[in-house]
C-alpha cells in the first residue's frame, strides 16, 4: 500500500467511529477511478418482497456466461446502501468486475432492528434464487455466481453459505464466497446495540447464528480476508475461524491479511490504484470459474 495512504488510515484508527467511516470514505473516494462509461448499469432489479430487496447488474460488451461477482455491503446490520448519490462505492466493485470480465452485481437488503436474523441469509437466499432465474439475460452464468461480503455484509454470506436451512435444493447454487471482515461466532463477539438489534440477547438465538461449524464442512470454496488495522473483536473473529479451521482439516485457512488496511478500504480501494484486494479477487475468480 502507498505509504502516506498507509499513514492516513493508521491515523483514523481501529474502531468504528464517525470519524473513521468518515474519514476513509473521504479519503478512499480520491482514489477511486472515473466511472467507464461504457459500463452498463441496471439499476434497483427487484429481487425479493422487501422495498430494500434490489440490486445493480453491471456489464461490459456482449457478455456470454461470465462469471457472477455478487457485492454485500457492510453497515453494522442497521444501515448501508449498495450505491449512494455522489459516491463512488460500491458502484467501483460493479464497475471493476465488468471490466474484468464478469457480470458485476451489487445488492441491498433488509435491516435490522425492524428485521433481525436470519434476515440476513434470508434475503441472499432471494438473490441467489433471482440470480439463477434472471443473469443469463445480462450474459452472467448462473453456475459461476461468487458471493462478496464486507463486515456485515460477511456475516450474511457466511449465514448463507453455512447452513443448508437457507439453499434450496440442498444446494447453495454458488461457485464461491469471499467473506471480508465477518462476524462468525455471535457468542463469543462482545454485545454492543449493534449487535442487539440484529441477534437479540437471547442465547439460543446466538447459538443457531454460529456459521463457523457450517462453514467448515461446506464444498464452498472460500475466501476470507483480515484488515491490520480492523478492530479487535473482527481480528478476534479471524483468530477463532483459523484456529477451528485448523483443528477440523490440519491446515491454515485461504485467509488474506491485508496490511495496511482498515475496516472499510479493502471494498473501497477494488478498482483503484491500490490493488491487493483486487488481485487476490482475480486469483479467486480464477480459480474457481
Amino acid at each position: 500500500m502507498n505509504p502516506a495512504i498507509r499513514a492516513k488510515l493508521a491515523a483514523l484508527g481501529n474502531d468504528i467511529s464517525p470519524p473513521m467511516l468518515q474519514g476513509t470514505t473521504a479519503l478512499l473516494a480520491t482514489l477511486a477511478p472515473p466511472r467507464n462509461p461504457a459500463v452498463e448499469v441496471t439499476r434497483d432489479q427487484q429481487y425479493g418482497p422487501n422495498e430494500r430487496n434490489r440490486l445493480d447488474v453491471f456489464r461490459l460488451g456482449a457478455a456470454v456466461r461470465a462469471p457472477v461477482l455478487v457485492y454485500v455491503h457492510g453497515g453494522g446490520f442497521v444501515m448501508g446502501d449498495k450505491t449512494s448519490p455522489g459516491s463512488p462505492f460500491y458502484d467501483n466493485i460493479g464497475q471493476w468486475a465488468a471490466q474484468q470480465g464478469c457480470v458485476g452485481v451489487t445488492l441491498t437488503y433488509r435491516l435490522a432492528p425492524a428485521h433481525r436474523w436470519p434476515c440476513g441469509p434470508q434475503d441472499l437466499a432471494l438473490a441467489v434464487q433471482w440470480l439463477r432465474a434472471h443473469i443469463g439475460r445480462f450474459g452472467g452464468d448462473p453456475e459461476q455466481i461468487l458471493l462478496m461480503g464486507q463486515s456485515a455484509g460477511a456475516t450474511h454470506v457466511a449465514g448463507y453459505v453455512s447452513q443448508p436451512r437457507f439453499h434450496r435444493n440442498g444446494s447453495p447454487d454458488i461457485a464461491g464466497a469471499v467473506l471480508m471482515s465477518g462476524i462468525y461466532d455471535p457468542t463469543t463477539q462482545p454485545t454492543s446495540p449493534l449487535s442487539i438489534a440484529y441477534y437479540g440477547e437471547d442465547a439460543a438465538v446466538l447459538r443457531e447464528a454460529r456459521t463457523i461449524p457450517g462453514l467448515l464442512a461446506t464444498s464452498v470454496p472460500l475466501l476470507f480476508t483480515v484488515s491490520e488495522l480492523d478492530p479487535k473483536d473482527f481480528q478476534d473473529q479471524a483468530m477463532q475461524l483459523a484456529q477451528a479451521w485448523h483443528a477440523h482439516k490440519g491446515n491454515y485457512p485461504p485467509m488474506e491479511y491485508l496490511a495496511g488496511h482498515n475496516h472499510l478500504s479493502p471494498a473501497q480501494t477494488i478498482g483503484s490504484a491500490e490493488p491487493q484486494m483486487a488481485q487476490r479477487l482475480t486469483d479467486f475468480i480464477a480459480a474457481v470459474c
